[in-house]
């Protein structure tokens, strides 16, 4: 029996790696003889740079930025196996786990520090480049990382404005002219799940921004900067970005990457599925476990496990799902292509617990899998 583990993360608890490598434990106790792989997998989010990486035999590379309040601090991306794609998440340098609750605050953060992430990718020459935009700290409408990459932010005075939420209140026009040129020579890819524009209700601000730090003052006075930076995108370059499907991810850096670098937004989990190569393996496998944190209704809407479900019934595959736990409406999802929807949880106890736990936890749900497929065996 081959099986194949192709789980998101758990976030705030494990990676999708780990997920993985715990459920594989489980299984063989139970089942030294069932043949298993492993594919962490990812939306465009956190996991993305790993998945893609180990799936292509890449390597990783460090650089010194700029985290969204402009401090110094070391993150890394992706490098393929072939060294020509570059693996971004802007979360290692513009992330809102780079903050103490106390710090976030977007009206004053910014995406610099993913723009300087870009330039050194193409410093080292690489000519195709794959961002993931979740997790973000910011509001900026990416203006912060386009500042970094020579493109100026300026008042009615002609001096350059503050590239943060709330320095784009002061904006007036916009000077492109010292785009970096490698840019123009640069495939860029914009690895998201969101789905929202970037302003109005359904926008950046009055969506993301009170995870963020925004008060409800605040969010408005973002989503009005976010509407002046669009209306002065639309007056100087004749593109209109404020309804743009996913311009809204990351506070509005899905917006400025396509706006000031002319990148290509696609669906995050499609780009993960190609660069893994995850339809060869689902064809390989007789079943398929995938998971995440928590498997609800909402999974259907382009989750990770949504996504490995649909790829295997392609293949007339068995899925199972094994996440953290089950929330409202999950049952939904058998009718979407799900065999098995399953909680790690074994017992009552409190979510700390259930955190602390999680590898055991996973470890015994692996092997109750294996018993159920040696179940089903004896019975055929």
């Amino acid at each position: 029996m081959k099986i194949l583990i192709a789980p998101d993360s758990y976030k705030d608890c494990l990676t999708a790696q780990q997920v993985a490598d715990y459920i594989k434990i489980g299984l063989l106790k139970a089942n030294s003889g069932l043949q298993v792989k492993t594919i962490p997998l990812a939306d465009g989010g956190e996991g993305t740079v790993d998945a893609i990486v180990k799936a292509n035999n890449g390597s990783y590379v460090n650089s010194r930025v700029h985290d969204p309040l402009m401090r110094e601090i070391n993150a890394r991306y992706g490098s393929s196996g072939d060294g020509k794609t570059a693996i971004i998440e802007m979360a290692a340098a513009s992330g809102l786990e780079l903050l103490k609750p106390d710090e976030r605050n977007p009206w004053e953060t910014t995406s610099y520090g993913t723009g300087e992430l870009i330039k050194d990718a193409l410093d080292r020459g690489f000519r195709r480049i794959i961002i993931g935009i979740g997790g973000s700290a910011t509001n900026d409408g990416g203006a912060g990382m386009a500042s970094a990459l020579g493109i100026q932010f300026l008042n009615t005075s002609g001096k350059l404005i503050k590239p943060t939420g709330g320095g784009l209140s002061e904006l007036a026009s916009i000077d492109f002219s010292g785009l970096d040129k490698r840019i123009g020579d640069t495939e860029i890819i914009i690895a998201s799940d969101v789905r929202n524009p970037l302003t109005g209700k359904e926008g950046a601000s009055f969506t993301f921004g009170r995870q963020k730090g925004a008060s409800e003052c605040m969010i408005k006075k973002l989503d009005d900067n976010l509407k002046n930076l669009a209306e002065i995108i639309k007056r100087q370059k004749k593109i209109d970005i404020g309804y743009l499907p996913g311009a809204g991810a990351a506070g509005g850096l899905g917006a400025g990457l396509a706006a000031f670098l002319g990148a290509c937004m696609q669906n995050g989990f499609e780009i993960v599925k190609t660069e893994t190569g995850l339809e060869v393996q689902c064809q390989w496998a007789d079943i398929v476990i995938t998971g995440e944190g928590k498997t609800d209704g909402q999974t259907r809407f382009g989750k990770t496990p949504m996504g490995v479900a649909g790829t295997a019934k392609k293949f007339n595959k068995k899925v199972i799902c094994i996440s953290g736990a089950l929330g409202n409406n999950y049952t939904e999802l058998y009718s979407t292509g799900f065999d098995i929807i399953l909680s790690i949880i074994d017992k009552p106890m409190q979510i700390d617990e259930a955190l602390s736990q999680a590898p055991l936890l996973l470890e015994n749900a692996g092997a109750l899998v294996a018993r159920m497929i040696g179940l089903t065996n004896s019975l055929n």
